[in-house]
């Protein structure tokens, strides 16, 4: 692990989330105490984080403008702007 000197920061649906450097933005929402950040379509069930290797689609995420990324398998970068469907509710 590195030291936290390394630190950087990416934001959140406007809230500033802090990352680890090699920090997916799945691992870093988790590390924040962010659980959920979509809902299902039918019943509207949180998701967030589920298989944590890119299998399922539970993770989906905008970063940067780029739509239906997986958390989960995209590396937190500093200055990411991270919308989630949970914001558009």
């Amino acid at each position: 692990m590195r030291s936290a000197d390394h630190e950087f920061e990416i934001t959140v649906d406007g809230v500033t989330v802090p990352v680890v450097p090699g920090q997916s933005v799945g691992a870093a929402l988790y590390g924040a105490g962010i659980r959920s950040w979509r809902r299902t379509r039918r019943e509207g069930r949180p998701r967030g984080l589920f298989c944590g290797i890119g299998v399922c689609f539970d993770c989906l995420v905008t970063v940067n403008g780029v739509p239906s990324l997986r958390a989960c398998l995209t590396e937190a970068r500093p200055g990411d702007r991270i919308t989630t469907e949970e914001n558009d509710r």
